[in-house]
């Protein structure tokens, strides 16, 4: 049995693998999803990914799943544990050392580059529930939009604008996977990068940057065949 450790995006939080969990289950596969501290605005990555390891402690076979922001914590946890691979979704790898703030108008689609996010004295940063509901779930009923909106966060700014505390890349073979409908990721950015680190193409898969859960039966789908290849 695998456990996928499944680590969520900027502003999100253990609840959006809720759908997920059970597919993986029911496939016969186990699941960890820690909440990470991205409300705290003192915590970095190296803080992240130590709230993954402590999670993942006693579980073996361990195939690591990051989301958008959390592609940055999983090679993190790989450097510090025993992993069969890494998974990086709706986002792709990026060198020990970078900081990701001066490339994040590449990173992403010119919507999100461009669209206000309001900030507290900390530093911590929210969208307003509308634009949230068009990023994010934007191919989710109504019902389950708002139930997903309604549990964001605000998201403390270290993790990017501190370079990644990571000094060597860890030797867990990888896998991208992205989304065909997704409105946060700048597409062409990332099918080239994922083809350039790779040396092939990323697995596609249908849905926006909420896979998870408008689309949760066949991520879980991806994510076994994905990982199964992992060696």
């Amino acid at each position: 049995m695998t456990t996928f450790g499944l680590v969520h995006g900027a502003w999100h939080g253990a609840w959006c693998w809720d759908l997920l969990v059970p597919e993986l289950e029911r496939r016969g596969h186990g699941a960890v999803a820690p909440d990470l501290p991205i409300d705290d605005a003192l915590a970095g990555l190296a803080e992240y990914a130590r709230v993954v390891v402590d999670a993942l402690a006693g579980h073996d076979d361990v195939v690591l799943v990051g989301h958008s922001m959390g592609t940055l914590v999983i090679p993190l946890v790989a450097a510090a544990r025993p992993v069969r691979g890494m998974v990086f979704l709706c986002g792709v790898p990026l060198v020990p050392g970078v900081t990701v703030g001066p490339e994040l108008s590449n990173m992403v689609s010119d919507e999100v580059a461009h669209a206000a996010r309001f900030r507290d004295d900390s530093g911590r940063d929210m969208y307003d529930n509308a634009t949230a509901r068009r990023f994010f779930f934007h191919d989710c009923d109504d019902a389950l939009a708002s139930w997903a909106v309604a549990r964001l966060r605000p998201q403390g700014p270290r993790p990017l604008t501190e370079p990644s505390p990571l000094l060597e890349w860890p030797a867990a073979p990888s896998a991208v996977v992205l989304t065909d409908d997704d409105r946060v990721v700048n597409s062409s950015w990332a099918a080239t990068g994922a083809k350039e680190w790779l040396g092939r193409d990323a697995v596609v898969m249908p849905g926006s940057h909420s896979p998870f859960l408008s689309h949760p039966a066949e991520l879980a789908d991806v994510l076994v065949e994905v990982g199964a290849g992992l060696a």
